[in-house]
């Protein structure tokens, strides 16, 4: 019998776990059940995937930088990858701003039921709001001086700094560069072994994907608010869906004018990634993952791959800024509030910024949204209105998230000639050298 792939036998287990938690809400204890014995091991495989986020970060960053071995290249794919970053970025947000004007999902909500869901959610909007505050509280200049750590083995210890091991690999990688060949031979070997380690630790972990996404989505239906509140919010749910349906468009379209790869070709390699980023709601976690099918299967050299895709899973939230634009527009409607054309084009640069300072995690997303809600002058209150599909629509703005990444490095890698051909490596590959 002919293996399954691996995409096919994640979404079987999505569809599973989808299906089981279905079952199991018919019986009294089955929720608890599933929160008290399925739902650990979907936690247990994000944290396995986070568990190696920081070292790959690390040793592919410092290999691809040091392989350059021209600080000119390295600048001239910096600008590249960033300025194509923003470019899909802006496109994401107008995206959003002109369907959410166009369906005009505010409109739908009712007096009855805005109120219920403000009391509803209240207090999590409270926590998103001082959270909010005390990012607006601090300086014009603190991101960059939460950029450089002052201490690299204290960042190491949470995902959410990532810039920060992204800047000490990037810097470290040019005194690779800086520092005669010879003397860095030795160090540059040991990178390159330690990224050959943490490369097969993903494909081990893979092994276990099908059974992490069913107990993550067996969780996600037995956590899930009422059935009342998402028919509220079917009106905004298709908006945002449909806005992030039409990125994937133009990621493809891109791909297909740049690269010359069909649409096909790239979903079909990209298609696990998409998968995982939709079951764990985090561009962080999914990195390992990312970068492995973008350099196997796609074939995206590694000195591109590992230098554009952690850039990508911490500043290019193209999802995340669609979402924030649908969403502002959203409330406003909600609350009767018409917001102006220059006050959406302010919209447009406040999410593409809040968008790069997006932490590549799970709820990040509704922290920046205080800030583009503070700029446009609409209530803070009204992230009460869609906590209740914030987390399915999480799910489903990572997953373009994750797609515009492994694009934008197909386009850097396609721009400095460094986009080749797949080259698929298993996890048993060396065992039989060793059983």
């Amino acid at each position: 019998m002919k293996k399954l792939a691996l995409h096919w036998r994640i979404l079987l287990g999505m569809l599973l776990g989808v299906v089981f938690a279905l079952i199991m809400t018919n019986f009294d204890f089955g929720k608890d059940f599933i929160k008290d014995w399925i739902k650990p091991f979907g936690t247990i495989f994000i944290n396995s995937l986070k568990l190696i986020a920081i070292p790959l970060i690390l040793a592919a960053l410092i290999k691809g930088v040091s392989d350059l071995k021209d600080i000119s290249k390295l600048s001239k794919m910096g600008g590249r990858t960033i300025g194509i970053y923003i470019v899909t970025t802006v496109i994401a947000v107008s995206i959003g701003l002109v369907l959410v004007n166009i369906v005009n999902p505010g409109k739908s909500i009712t007096e009855e039921t805005r109120k219920e869901m403000v009391d509803s959610y209240s207090t999590n909007t409270t926590k998103y709001k001082d959270e909010a505050a005390k990012q607006s509280q601090s300086g014009p200049l603190q991101a960059l001086v939460d950029l450089v750590p002052s201490n690299i083995f204290e960042a190491a210890t949470s995902n959410r700094n990532m810039l920060q091991v992204i800047f000490f690999a990037v810097f470290f990688g040019i005194g690779l560069i800086l520092i005669p060949e010879e003397k860095g031979e030795t160090v540059k070997k040991f990178f390159d072994g330690f990224n050959e380690v943490i490369l097969k630790m993903v494909d081990l972990i893979m092994l276990a994907a099908p059974y992490g996404v069913f107990a993550l989505l067996a969780a996600l239906v037995v956590e899930s608010p009422s059935l009342d509140l998402f028919k509220a919010l079917g009106w905004y749910a298709l908006t945002v869906v449909g806005g992030l349906m039409l990125m994937v468009v133009v990621y493809n379209i891109l791909v297909v004018i740049f690269t010359k790869k069909s649409p096909n070709f790239f979903m079909k390699a990209i298609s696990p990634a998409q998968l995982l980023a939709f079951s764990t709601s985090s561009s962080a976690a999914t990195l390992p993952v990312t970068m492995e099918r973008v350099t196997e299967h796609i074939g995206v050299e590694e000195e591109v791959a590992s230098f554009v895709l952690p850039i990508g899973a911490t500043i290019n939230m193209d999802g995340t800024s669609l979402y924030q634009a649908v969403a502002a527009v959203f409330i406003a409607q909600a609350f009767g509030m018409d917001l102006t054309f220059g006050t959406q084009l302010g919209i447009i640069a406040t999410a593409t910024l809040a968008s790069i300072g997006s932490a590549a995690v799970p709820g990040a997303g509704m922290v920046m949204l205080v800030g583009v809600l503070g700029y446009a002058g609409i209530p803070e209150a009204g992230l009460a209105l869609i906590f209740a599909v914030d987390r399915p629509l999480d799910m489903c703005r990572t997953v373009v998230n994750v797609t515009g990444d492994a694009a934008v490095s197909m386009l850097v890698a396609k721009s400095v000639d460094k986009l080749g051909e797949p080259h698929v490596q298993n996890w048993d590959d060396n065992y039989d050298a060793v059983k």
